[in-house]
């Protein structure tokens, strides 16, 4: 499922690198974690809906594929992501 036009103008707003940014990767990794996070509570009452699992895992690995790209191209970058959204690593 998208996420609904009230929430993701918000994120971009907040991690927006200039004016007319919706696809920086700090954009789309705070999108994919918001998508992340709403789907791991989706799945604490619907245990059996492996569909849907197999998407949030294809999110998981597309969030750390742009994770590692912004930390090949800007550490700064990156640690101010992690840290803002609470991912660990």
């Amino acid at each position: 499922m998208a996420l609904a036009k009230e929430v993701k103008t918000p994120l971009i707003q907040q991690y927006k690198t200039h004016d007319t940014d919706t696809g920086s990767p700090e954009v789309q990794i705070a999108i994919l974690t918001s998508r992340i996070t709403y789907l791991t509570e989706h799945f604490r009452g619907h245990k059996k809906d492996h569909h849907s699992r197999r998407g949030l895992l294809m999110m998981v690995s597309r969030r750390r594929r742009l994770l590692d790209y912004l930390r090949r191209y800007d550490e700064e970058r990156y640690k101010a992501v992690i840290t803002r959204l609470g991912i660990r690593r």
